[in-house]
């Protein structure tokens, strides 16, 4: 885990980089996909939200949630993904909602930073690498110019 500084426009920069966000997605979808058939069935999705504790806490306090309404909210999350509604998400609607999902968050953090705890393979956290890496270029490149 990481603690950063991150807000929506250091989220829509990571987006709108077709190459970074495209490879961080198929690396995500890859780790997911664990019987490696191509697509993401609603067990592995479910591992994943569990891993995440998606429903098992509130603003980082543990929460004791029923059951049955973990179980709807997880399925709604699942259909949202499953765009085709063949019961399995395959890369491109995982993309496709992941995208949609960082907009949003983007959108709701609007440009004031926030301090955040980062989960060290999210998608988050690739999305700050790649805002020190491009403002590390950045300068570089300023020195190189007034040299």
């Amino acid at each position: 885990m990481s603690v950063e500084i991150i807000d929506g426009t250091t989220i829509t920069n990571f987006v709108e980089d077709e190459e970074a966000f495209s490879t961080s997605v198929s690396d995500l979808f890859a780790q997911l996909d664990t019987d490696k058939d191509g697509f993401l069935s609603y067990t592995e999705m479910v591992k994943e939200l569990q891993r995440l504790r998606v429903m098992e806490t509130h603003f980082g306090v543990d929460v004791k949630r029923d059951p049955e309404e973990v179980a709807r909210v997880y399925e709604s999350l699942f259909v949202q993904f499953d765009h085709d509604m063949n019961g399995r998400v395959d890369k491109n609607e995982f993309k496709k909602e992941t995208k949609k999902m960082l907009l949003a968050m983007a959108n709701g953090l609007g440009s004031l930073p926030v301090q955040m705890a980062l989960e060290h393979d999210s998608l988050l956290l690739k999305a700050v690498k790649r805002e020190y890496s491009c403002a590390a270029a950045s300068a570089n490149n300023n020195l190189l110019a007034a040299a």
